[in-house]
């Protein structure tokens, strides 16, 4: 095959394995050669010119973006696969974005078509829509014979967007390459096998669910059960009738399991491996998966790197608790001190992380890009580590003002900049405070113009439509004035200590 990119995986592992099932939802099992041929039929319907199908495309080619909106489905699978046999760049949408977010998004990204799951609609947003039915129709006319388009490990196979700092977000490129080599990271840690029956609930328009399960899975030949939503009831359902093997969650997903009146009784003696990750691991919750005989393979990394960067196997998941591990096979990690120099064992350090499942930038944005990536290709996380004598990394802080809530990432600038867009609001800053169902919400703290009256329902409703819900702050509390330092910038540690309790 000339197609050496994630887009020819499907048919890769069809001629090896046609008839294992590939895809389960509700309650409808699509095989390897099913899934071949309707990744072929999509893709010679996208696209249009020489070696892509027949009869007249949506003119999808390389480089082209193909965005997707929607829940975990077939449709989003089928989509991120023929857009990678096309040469083009595959854009999953966050579905809980609000519609001006989605829009900015889309017209960043220039997106040539934009492909809208079974429950969605297209209202309000920019650019050519392909519906649901649309969709079905675009596969039954399309073409199953087989496309080959030359595609190497250095083209851009996704853009995944994450919240900007800045206040708008920014689309991290990941190659082909990128992805590859984090499926490889993976395997080296986690023993996949063909017969892997993996849950996966967690969205795919997250970094997490798309590279550490539905990726490996494939490349496998194992069973992806695709699920719309995570529901507590439904996972342990799926679990003991389904016998499943592999699930990746955030530790809400998980904590939320073992807070559930069935955790007691539930049979989950057909799990191997749990993979966790977007937020520390809370030492009480491994402990009580590890009393019902549940190890955690959790790690760190980000969307950038593809996202793995570190990673903690299960061997010493019960000695190193805590910890997020060690750098991954093809990665390499290291801790450097305020001053630039290599932190010591015990002393914190920013993480730096460098390997071929670094993204090579931002798309369009180079300035940001360079801010992050050094010429020769490491990649500043903004989190704050310390490692022990064995060189195990324990993720202590961030630099930056992120909240991660439920797993999601919430930039406070993006939140102000919306608050000061109500007509009361003369200066704001959010903060991050401990949740127990959560791990972390938000919290405004709002000084209000002179003159100006305005309750904080008012202020939090104001958000509403304008940013995902999960980024509205949960608290909001008025504020006589702001902590600055001389120079006027807002100093958010003296918030912290006085409003993060």
């Amino acid at each position: 095959m000339r197609n050496q990119g994630i887009g020819s995986w499907p048919a890769r592992r069809a001629r090896m394995t046609p008839d294992r099932v590939a895809i389960t939802y509700a309650g409808r099992h699509h095989t390897y050669r099913e899934l071949r041929d309707r990744v072929y039929r999509l893709a010679s319907r996208l696209g249009v010119g020489h070696g892509v199908g027949h009869g007249v495309g949506h003119g999808v080619g390389r480089g082209d973006r193909v965005a997707f909106l929607g829940a975990n489905q077939p449709a989003l699978v089928e989509t991120f696969f023929a857009a990678g046999l096309l040469g083009a760049v595959f854009v999953p949408l966050n579905t809980r974005l609000a519609v001006p977010e989605l829009r900015f998004i889309l017209e960043d990204a220039e997106a040539a078509v934009l492909v809208l799951g079974e429950e969605r609609d297209g209202d309000g947003l920019p650019g050519r829509h392909l519906t649901a039915g649309g969709y079905e129709e675009l596969i039954a006319a399309g073409s199953p014979e087989p496309i080959d388009e030359p595609v190497g490990h250095d083209d851009v196979c996704l853009i995944m967007y994450t919240s900007g700092t800045t206040g708008r977000p920014k689309g991290a490129m990941l190659t082909h390459g990128n992805l590859t080599w984090n499926t490889v990271n993976l395997l080296v840690d986690v023993p996949l096998a063909h017969d892997e029956v993996t849950l996966i609930s967690a969205p795919m328009f997250h970094i997490a669910a798309l590279a550490q399960t539905l990726i490996p899975t494939v490349l496998k030949g194992g069973r992806a059960i695709l699920e719309p939503s995570f529901d507590v009831a439904r996972t342990f359902d799926l679990i003991e009738a389904e016998r499943v093997t592999v699930m990746f969650g955030v530790p809400s997903m998980f904590a939320f399991l073992a807070q559930s009146p069935r955790w007691a009784r539930a049979d989950l003696s057909s799990l191997r491996h749990l993979l966790c990750g977007g937020a520390p691991v809370p030492e009480p919750l491994i402990r009580a998966y590890q009393e019902r005989g549940l190890t955690f393979l959790q790690g760190y990394g980000m969307t950038e790197t593809s996202p793995g960067a570190l990673f903690l196997a299960a061997e010493h998941s019960v000695a190193k608790a805590g910890s997020a591990g060690v750098p991954c096979f093809f990665s390499d990690v290291r801790l450097v001190a305020p001053d630039g120099s290599p932190a010591a064992p015990g002393e914190p350090g920013e993480v730096y992380v460098q390997g071929p499942n670094v993204m090579p930038g931002y798309w369009r944005r180079p300035e940001e890009t360079a801010k992050v990536l050094s010429p020769d290709g490491w990649f500043r996380s903004g989190d704050v580590g310390v490692a022990d004598e064995d060189g195990y990394v324990r993720i202590s802080d961030r630099i930056t003002d992120v909240i991660i809530s439920g797993g999601e990432n919430v930039y406070p600038a993006e939140v102000e900049s919306a608050l000061y867009e109500h007509p009361a609001v003369a200066e704001c800053a959010v903060i991050g405070v401990p949740d127990g169902r959560w791990g972390e919400v938000g919290k405004a703290l709002v000084v209000l113009r002179p003159g100006a009256t305005a309750g904080a329902d008012e202020v939090l409703k104001h958000l509403d439509g304008r940013l995902a819900r999960y980024k509205i702050p949960k608290y909001l509390e008025f504020v006589a004035e702001l902590p600055k330092n001389a120079a006027g910038k807002l100093l958010k540690a003296p918030l912290r200590k006085l409003y993060g309790g």
